[in-house]
């Protein structure tokens, strides 16, 4: 074979290889996309789980801090829930009778736990504040769109309070309890109970200093529905189905979306 037909077969394979790695890519994140969502079904099971025990969901957070010297506990839904999504030694291993930061937590915080974590997030560039363990995923406060400001608060993760499926009279299947929020931010972890949010804006189109809906998915993100179902959300769901879908009992239709 000539140098000449060897460049040329060279250019042809670097072109071939030029149109294979685009869709090479497009199936990786076909294929994180549904890991996603799987992860949000289990934690899905795992709420209902947890409710056929307590008879209601977990506190969102339980002691919200004001200020950060506050000696409250912090400790999300996330933590509550581990003796349900498969983390029972983990679960057994913390003392949640003190703060979510306290030194007792620290070795147990710092765990990563696989159903927390979404497969698409780089986590090289994105880690979390004092080395605890991240969790992608938020608990709906309720909507904050037109003026309301969501008080009292409407959603299904709540600040100190607990709800249960007869409260959801929008019915399980329209009313988000969980979403993607993956988004570097110092809350983003699943111990600590300020991984629930309001949401204020149209998916993926919050501020990255925002808790709000956001994700590593081109095109939307994933959310769990209260009936466990997971689903992903576009970036073009409208704000007006959004606030619907965010509110635990406040007679929204929702129409086909």
């Amino acid at each position: 074979m000539s140098l000449i037909e060897l460049m040329v077969v060279m250019a042809i394979i670097g072109g071939l290889v030029g149109l294979l790695l685009p869709a090479v890519q497009q199936s990786r994140e076909v294929s994180r996309r549904a890991h996603c969502l799987n992860n949000l079904r289990q934690i899905g099971l795992g709420l209902h789980l947890y409710h056929e025990v307590y008879t209601s969901f977990p506190i969102g957070c339980l002691e919200r801090r004001m200020t950060p010297s506050s000696p409250k506990r912090q400790i999300a839904w996330s933590a509550w829930l581990l003796p349900y999504v498969e983390q029972q030694a983990l679960y057994k291993s913390l003392d949640l009778s003190t703060p979510f930061d306290s030194a007792k937590n620290a070795a147990g915080a710092a765990e990563v736990v696989s159903v927390y974590v979404c497969p698409s997030v780089d986590r090289i560039t994105q880690a979390t504040s004092g080395g605890r363990g991240p969790c992608d995923y938020g608990g709906i406060y309720g909507p904050r769109f037109f003026g309301d400001l969501n008080s009292p608060p409407r959603g299904v993760m709540l600040y100190g309070s607990a709800v249960s499926l007869p409260m959801i009279t929008d019915g399980a299947s329209n009313t988000l309890a969980i979403a993607e929020e993956s988004i570097f931010l110092p809350s983003g972890e699943w111990i600590n109970g300020m991984n629930i949010f309001d949401v204020s804006y149209a998916i993926n189109a919050a501020p990255a200093i925002d808790n709000d809906i956001h994700s590593q998915h081109p095109g939307g993100a994933n959310g769990l529905f209260v009936d466990g179902s997971a689903r992903f959300l576009s970036d073009e769901t409208s704000t007006v189905v959004l606030s619907a879908i965010c509110t635990r009992s406040d007679a929204d239709i929702v129409d086909a979306w």
